[in-house]
This record gives structure tokens, C-alpha cells and sequence, in this order.
């Protein structure tokens, strides 16, 4: 699996404990169907690391609103420190369509072109950012990059066919900084 083929469904935040479970940060609507004992999964290093790397789910419980996964493996603190930050992903062909017409699996948003109310061109979303407070669009612009709330007052139109994305930015949020 390439980068461009795989979407982040959780990163590893730390170890924990000294027997090698790993504290997962979640980023999937279906943990469910991802982290289920035997489910393979992709691991994405910053930088690249080691291509074609991957784990396999031994099992998982919940902590602390995050979850405790124990992989084939990884044995002891050190062998799970070496993951921590890692993403953890699956393939796009994984994924099954979504059954709310308002809903997005993030590589489908990523790439698309950012036009305002007015269609003048704002940019392109490189990337959507997964807070607990919401998901934020960075969108790559001529003068850098900003951060777009996804939320219906200011992204009212996604058409992924047309590959692009209509926002009505507060006042200021693309004026340079």
C-alpha cells in the first residue's frame, strides 16, 4: 500500500504499560469494523519509514476515550515506543460507501479545488486535520496555507464529482497573515 492508496483510521499516541499495548488515538467513524482482532493494517511513519510495513490486531479495549491495542509483535515498551506517532491505515478499496450524502472519507475530500461564494478560486485542500473540536480543511493557497473550519455555515457545497468545494469564508480567513 502507497500513501496515496490508504486512509489514517487511528494514530499510536504512546505506549503503554511495559507488556507493549499501544495507546491508539481513533480516526474512523467504525472502529469497530478496523480494529478487530486479525485485521492487518498499514503502518505510515513520518518521513516514509519502511515500505509495505504493517500490523496485525491481537486485540483492543477501550481507555480513557482512546483505545489499548496489543499487536502480533510487538513485544515490551521499546518495540512499542519505535511506533509511537505512527499512523495506522487501511486500503481506500477497504472503505464502503457512506450511506449519508453529507459524509466524506477524507482522501475523498483531499485534492479537491476551493472556490468561494463568488467562484473566484481560493486554493486546494491538502489535507483534512482531525481536532476534538472538529475536522478543519488545510487548504494549500498562493500564500501559504489555512485552516477552514468543515462546518455547513462555511463549507455549504462539496461536489466530489466536479472536484471542488465552495466555502464562504469569514471575513479575513484567507487575507494573508
Amino acid at each position: 500500500m502507497n500513501q496515496q492508496e490508504t486512509l489514517a483510521v487511528g494514530r499510536v499516541v504512546k505506549p503503554h504499560g511495559v507488556q507493549g499495548e499501544l495507546v491508539v488515538e481513533v480516526r474512523t467513524d467504525s472502529p469497530e469494523l478496523r480494529f478487530v482482532p486479525g485485521a492487518v493494517l498499514g503502518v505510515r511513519r513520518r518521513g516514509g519509514g519502511r515500505p509495505g510495513e504493517s500490523l496485525t490486531v491481537e486485540s483492543t479495549r477501550p481507555h480513557a476515550g482512546r483505545l489499548l491495542l496489543r499487536a502480533e509483535g510487538v513485544v515490551g515498551r521499546e518495540a512499542a515506543e519505535d511506533l509511537r506517532g505512527v499512523l495506522l491505515t487501511v486500503g481506500v478499496d477497504e472503505l464502503g460507501p457512506t450511506d449519508d450524502p453529507e459524509e466524506f472519507h477524507d482522501h475523498q475530500l483531499e485534492g479537491l479545488r476551493v472556490v468561494d461564494t463568488a467562484g473566484q478560486e481560493r486554493g486546494v485542500v491538502r489535507e483534512v486535520v482531525h481536532t476534538p473540536a472538529g475536522e478543519l480543511l488545510a487548504v494549500r493557497t498562493d500564500g501559504g496555507e489555512v485552516l477552514v473550519p468543515f462546518v455547513l455555515d462555511i463549507v455549504p457545497e462539496v461536489d466530489v464529482a466536479a472536484g471542488r468545494l465552495v466555502v464562504d469564508p469569514p471575513e479575513g480567513l484567507f487575507d494573508p497573515s
